[in-house]
């Protein structure tokens, strides 16, 4: 007679063990856990429907059952990837543990992702949203220098509005930044955004504390720290003033500090650290990104190319 399983409606214990040490040991983001714990439940979901608990034993079968499930559901490449790796993960714990013996992945592969190039603005829709005339109110004045931060520095929205003012070393021009597992990289900021963030800390941000004590650097007249959504919010904005018509996200502005770097010369082990990408294959999206500029270039250009008439002859 088949054991009966635990309700889906509660994570296995075991499950919330492995997360807690992701967290504390492994030092992952909050975000990055919850992400794993939602992609751990649809596994579980998946082995109750066939009576099995997340500890047992399971073939490759079964686990390439629940992949096909996934796909069923139109999930995009980058997230049957994630649930995918974060199955690995849990696997890889068990193992560890010697709950099990072996991995059911071992097996499995998952196709390689499409090479998608990122999206990124150009010098010039940069330069006009970086020197947008700056409106009388204290919140645009501290959002141009939000702005110049996160592009001239490459950070991620997350590392912005979380940066305190003791990652600031205004001396040196560098920001010491917290990012993706906790860990600390120094990225240069240059001298344009040196001198706009020290205006910012000796003026514009005791105007929107009014006296009130935080460690954040940007903030609110609240007095408190931003959200990445209210950030995404006023690049929307600012963009729009600016004139810019594509869609734009605080990503795009990273994306465009990686590959205007490359476009002027820069090594590509230096982009990798200031960017705080653990592999370097990450980093070489953006050498996608200029060859396919490059080829553009040369088609519009080349006096060679050849280009066909309306009437479909070549000319």
């Amino acid at each position: 007679m088949p054991r009966t399983a635990p309700s889906s409606a509660l994570l296995d214990p075991l499950v919330e063990r492995y997360l807690t040490q992701l967290r504390v040991e492994g030092g992952l983001a909050t975000n990055t856990v919850e992400a794993y714990r939602r992609d751990l439940v649809r596994l579980q979901r998946f082995l109750l429907a066939h009576r099995l608990r997340m500890s047992d034993v399971v073939s490759s079968q079964v686990i390439r059952s629940f992949l096909a499930a996934l796909k069923q559901e139109s999930l995009a490449w980058s997230s049957v990837a994630r649930i995918l790796s974060a199955a690995r993960g849990w696997y890889r714990f068990l193992v560890r543990e010697r709950i099990l013996d072996g991995s059911p992945l071992r097996e499995v592969a998952v196709a390689r992702r499409p090479v998608r190039l990122p999206k990124t603005l150009t010098r010039a829709e940069v330069t006009a949203l970086l020197e947008l005339p700056v409106r009388d109110r204290v919140e645009d004045q501290r959002d141009r220098v939000m702005l110049e931060v996160l592009y001239a520095s490459g950070l991620r929205v997350s590392e912005l509005v979380g940066l305190t003012l003791s990652q600031v070393d205004l001396s040196l021009g560098c920001l010491r930044v917290v990012g993706k597992g906790a860990k600390e990289r120094i990225v240069p900021m240059g001298q344009t955004a040196r001198d706009l963030v020290s205006e910012y800390v000796d003026h514009i941000r005791p105007a929107l504390l009014k006296r009130r004590a935080t460690r954040v650097l940007f903030v609110s007249r609240r007095g408190r720290g931003l959200t990445r959504q209210a950030c995404w919010k006023l690049l929307l904005q600012r963009a729009r003033r600016a004139g810019i018509t594509k869609a734009i996200s605080p990503h795009m502005l990273r994306h465009s500090f990686a590959t205007h770097l490359l476009e002027g010369g820069a090594d590509l082990r230096a982009v990798q650290t200031m960017l705080g990408h653990a592999d370097i294959a990450t980093t070489q999206i953006y050498t996608h990104v200029e060859r396919s500029r490059l080829k553009h270039v040369h088609r519009e250009f080349f006096p060679r190319q050849l280009k066909r008439r309306s009437d479909g002859t070549q000319a």
